[in-house]
């Protein structure tokens, strides 16, 4: 897991459509803090540092103690709302989590070693079917990223759940749904010959 991130808020007092555009007027973006039975807080973050956080990768697995009043909140980023256009975040969402939180996150899947595997080096070609995996893991142990090593990774072979070898204490929370993450394809001429054979 990584280090948290630290994120300044500052509190805002009234809610409504009204309020949340008169923060963005103001050159905040308006959001809330809600979850582990306490009252909903009203927030407002600077909208550069939050597009910045936006576009880093895993945003949603991340961690963030956000900072308001003097005090600080662990939380983790649930939901946020972007401009249809200049795709700017205009609410952002975080839920309080603990040390004793068990939450579900998607974590990005990366893939490594395309060169060693036989399939592909045949001219077949990686068909990503999940490009992250949603899991349920303790709020101190998020993985950053789950890895796929292709190494020696044939035509017409799929790689399954199984082969993430998930951390202690994460789950999928979807294996059968999610079970084939990916497959390697045969080159169109190898899979025409064996139409053709079968024919």
């Amino acid at each position: 897991m990584s280090a948290a991130t630290t994120l300044q808020a500052q509190a805002r007092t009234q809610a409504g459509t009204g309020a949340a555009r008169a923060t963005r007027r103001a050159g905040f973006v308006p959001g809330i803090i809600y979850g582990d039975n306490k009252e909903p807080q009203m927030i407002a973050v600077d909208p550069k540092v939050l597009a910045k956080e936006c576009q880093s990768s895993g945003f949603f697995s991340r961690v963030f103690d956000i900072t308001l009043d003097g005090k600080t909140q662990q939380t983790v980023a649930k939901d946020v709302h972007l401009h249809p256009v200049t795709d700017e975040p205009m609410h952002v969402d975080f839920q309080r989590v603990n040390k004793d939180s068990k939450i579900h996150v998607s974590i990005p899947i990366n893939f490594i070693n395309e060169d060693k595997a036989p399939g592909i080096k045949r001219g077949g070609m990686l068909n990503i079917i999940f490009h992250t995996l949603e899991v349920i893991c303790p709020v101190q142990s998020i993985p950053e990223r789950l890895t796929v090593d292709l190494t020696g990774m044939e035509s017409n072979q799929s790689i399954h759940i199984a082969a993430l070898n998930l951390p202690t204490g994460v789950v999928a929370a979807h294996p059968e749904r999610d079970n084939t993450i990916a497959t390697i394809v045969a080159p169109s001429s190898a899979s025409d010959e064996k139409e053709e054979e079968a024919a």
